[in-house]
């Protein structure tokens, strides 16, 4: 079964309020069996439009990207981060 990835790219415009949000999301990660491969690191935006934040998430499903995503506790994470940041995510499946 091909895996699932979370693909997230965020402005954020409060890093100290965010660190709230990255907690609570890494909690809920650590439960849905994510596995983080890139988070926040050295970028460089080779065309288009670049975020100040980058997030590379594998599940073990397309299917378990979605449960997490979707999932209550990540959904209280969400509510912590639209205040003070701007994203955009995928969900992505692996060949």
């Amino acid at each position: 079964m091909p895996k699932g990835y979370l693909i997230g790219r965020v402005s954020v415009h409060d890093p100290e309020a965010y660190k709230a949000y990255a907690a609570k999301a890494t909690a809920a990660i650590a439960q849905y069996g994510g596995k983080v491969l890139a988070r926040g690191g050295r970028f460089e935006i080779a065309e288009g439009e670049g975020r100040t934040r980058n997030v590379v998430i594998e599940f073990e499903s397309f299917e378990q990207a979605k449960t997490y995503f979707f999932s209550p506790e990540y959904l209280e994470a969400r509510k912590l981060r639209w205040p003070v940041s701007v994203g955009d995510f995928i969900i992505l499946e692996g060949v």
